[in-house]
């Protein structure tokens, strides 16, 4: 594969991480500057490289960057003697990645607990389908707690 080949898949990536982020709720430009900042082999860029490289607004990129820095997505760090921001990919430890899916699995499993205990009808179709769902859940977060385990046990 030559570089251009490998640069335009790149930046077909870039647009797939975008259209991912759009369906999970977020702004397509801020899922398109989170892959260009992971996917591409540069792994900084200025405010201005950024709007060029994606061809998107200033105003645009400002909300989406600023989004993605609440969030914890990315960070941007100052070189000497440049008074550029170059906005960069935060890489988080594996562990936190984890723990955070963990938590959101645990809150999922006692919000579907909650519902279950009001019902009515315990052999309700919902009602089922939330035991299912505690089931799937109690499956998944005993697969975390033993990876969890696994990686302390390799430390």
């Amino acid at each position: 594969m030559t570089t251009e080949e490998r640069i335009q898949k790149q930046k077909e990536v870039v647009e797939q991480i975008g259209r991912h982020f759009d369906k999970e709720g977020f702004q397509p430009i801020a899922g398109r500057i989170l892959g260009l900042l992971l996917v591409m082999d540069k792994e900084k860029y200025t405010f201005d490289e950024i709007i060029e490289e994606l061809q998107i607004s200033k105003s645009s990129a400002s909300n989406a960057l600023r989004n993605l820095e609440i969030r914890g997505d990315i960070e941007y760090i100052t070189l000497p003697g440049d008074r550029k921001r170059y906005f960069r990919f935060r890489k988080h430890h594996s562990g936190s990645i984890i723990e955070d899916i963990e938590k959101k699995l645990n809150n999922l499993r006692e919000l579907s607990m909650a519902i279950l205990q009001l019902k009515a009808d315990p052999q309700s179709e919902n009602a089922k389908y939330l035991i299912e769902m505690q089931h799937s859940l109690g499956v998944f977060l005993e697969s975390i707690a033993q990876s969890k385990l696994k990686l302390q046990s390799d430390k």
